[in-house]
C-alpha cells in the first residue's frame, strides 16, 4: 500500500500536482514511517510550495534514517539556501558531495553559497554602526498604521496541540513548549542558523510539529533543550546580541532592533549624539581608576571593568559607537575607542597569548 502511494506520488510530482504529491507522501509516511526515501521527496514536494522549514525537517529525518543519502543533503541545502541559511546550506553540501563525488551541482552550489555567505559579511558590517548608532532607542510594540486599509481577516488555523511561549536574554532566548509526561525519547528538535523544528511523538497522543523560521540567526551548535516533567524547554543561542520582538520571522512589518550590550551601558540613562565632540582627559580617568584600584584593592579583572565603564560614561557618541562595534564583532577580545578605526571594517577577534580563536562551523 504504501509503495502504491509513493508511486502515485512521483506521478503527481512530475505532473507539477505539488499539493496532491505532498498529501499522497504523507499518507506513505503513515504507514512507512521509517522509509528515509519517502521523506526526502516530501521535502522536494515542500520546497516546490515553498514550505521552506518543513523541508528542511524532512530532509534532516531522511538524513537520520539514511545518512548516507546523497540527495537528502542537496534538498536540505536547497531549502537553506531559499531560507538565507548559507552556513548550514554549504555544511550540507560539502557533507553530500562526499557522498556523491561525481554529482556536479553540489561544488556548484557550495560555490554559489560562499559567493552568498561573503556578500552577507559585507552587509553585516555595513548595517552594524546605523543598528548601533539606535543602541538607546528603546525597542517599541508594533503598532498598524491608522492611514493604512482594514486587512482582511483570515480563518484561523487549527489549534496544536500544545501551547508555546518564549522569553529571551541579551544572549539567548528560551522557546518553553507546555507539554506534559512526554517521555525524551519521543521529542526530536533540530537547529538551522535561523530555523527551528519540533517534533513530539507520544504514543496515544496527536503529534505535534512546530517548525518557525526564527526572528534572527543563531549558533545551532550551542542551542541546547530539556524534557522537564511538564514541558520542553529550548535555549537558542543568539548569534547577535539584539532584541527579538516577536520570535518567528516576518518579512511584512518592519521591526526595529536594538543591540543589547553588557550592564555597563544598561545602567546609563540615554546619550544622543551631538555635534559637539566632548573631549575627554584619558590619562586623568586611568590615574582615577588606579587610585580606587590601590584603595580599594580591587582584583584585576574587576578594576579592569571600572575602568572601561567610567570610560563609556564619559565618552562621545562616536567613541561609544566605537566600543560597541568593536567588542560585539570581536567577540568580546577587543574594546576600542577609535571609530574611524573601527566603524569602516569588520573587527577580528583578538585572542589571548597562549590561546587561538575557533571558528563555528554550522
Amino acid at each position: 500500500m504504501a509503495s502504491d502511494l509513493e508511486t502515485k506520488a512521483k506521478e503527481a510530482f512530475i505532473d507539477d500536482h505539488f499539493e496532491l504529491a505532498l498529501h499522497l507522501y504523507s499518507q506513505a509516511i503513515q504507514l512507512n514511517p521509517k522509509h528515509a526515501e519517502l521523506y526526502a521527496d516530501r521535502a522536494q514536494a515542500n520546497i516546490k510550495l515553498n514550505n521552506l522549514t518543513e523541508a528542511v525537517a524532512d530532509a534532516n529525518k531522511a538524513i537520520e534514517l539514511d545518512p548516507s543519502m546523497s540527495k537528502a543533503y542537496l534538498r536540505k541545502a536547497t531549502a537553506c539556501m531559499k531560507l538565507e541559511e548559507y552556513q548550514t546550506a554549504k555544511s550540507a553540501l560539502e557533507t553530500g558531495a562526499a557522498l556523491a563525488p561525481a554529482e556536479s551541482r553540489f561544488s556548484k552550489l557550495i560555490k554559489e553559497c560562499e559567493e552568498r555567505i561573503a556578500e552577507e559579511t559585507v552587509d553585516v558590517s555595513m548595517q552594524m554602526p546605523e543598528a548601533l548608532a539606535k543602541n538607546d532607542v528603546p525597542a517599541k510594540e508594533i503598532e498598524l498604521d491608522k492611514d493604512q486599509p482594514n486587512l482582511e481577516i483570515e480563518a484561523a488555523p487549527p489549534k496544536p496541540a500544545y501551547r508555546h511561549e518564549f522569553y529571551q536574554k541579551p544572549e539567548e532566548v528560551v522557546v518553553t513548549i507546555f507539554a506534559k509526561g512526554i517521555p525524551h525519547d519521543c521529542v526530536k528538535v533540530d537547529y538551522g542558523e535561523q530555523t527551528l523544528s519540533v517534533a513530539i511523538n507520544a504514543p496515544g497522543k496527536e503529534a505535534y510539529h512546530f517548525q518557525p523560521r526564527l526572528f534572527a540567526k543563531i549558533i545551532p551548535e550551542k542551542c541546547r533543550y530539556d524534557v522537564l516533567p511538564t514541558k520542553v524547554e529550548i535555549r537558542l543561542a543568539k548569534s547577535v546580541p539584539i532584541h527579538w520582538t516577536s520570535l518567528e520571522f516576518s518579512r511584512e512589518v518592519a521591526i526595529t532592533q536594538r543591540v543589547n550590550v553588557s550592564s555597563v551601558s544598561a545602567s546609563q540613562r540615554p546619550s544622543y549624539p551631538s555635534s559637539k565632540p566632548q573631549r575627554v582627559d584619558w590619562d586623568k580617568i586611568e590615574a582615577q581608576v588606579k587610585k580606587e584600584e590601590k584603595d580599594e584593592k580591587l582584583d584585576g579583572d574587576v578594576a579592569l571593568n571600572k575602568f572601561f565603564r567610567d570610560i563609556y560614561k564619559d565618552a562621545d557618541e562616536d567613541t561609544r559607537r566605537a566600543m560597541q562595534k568593536s567588542f560585539v564583532e570581536s567577540n568580546g577580545t577587543v574594546l576600542s575607542t577609535n571609530w574611524k578605526e573601527v566603524g569602516a571594517k569588520v573587527v577580528e577577534g583578538s585572542p589571548p597569548d597562549g590561546m587561538e580563536m575557533k571558528k563555528w562551523e554550522y
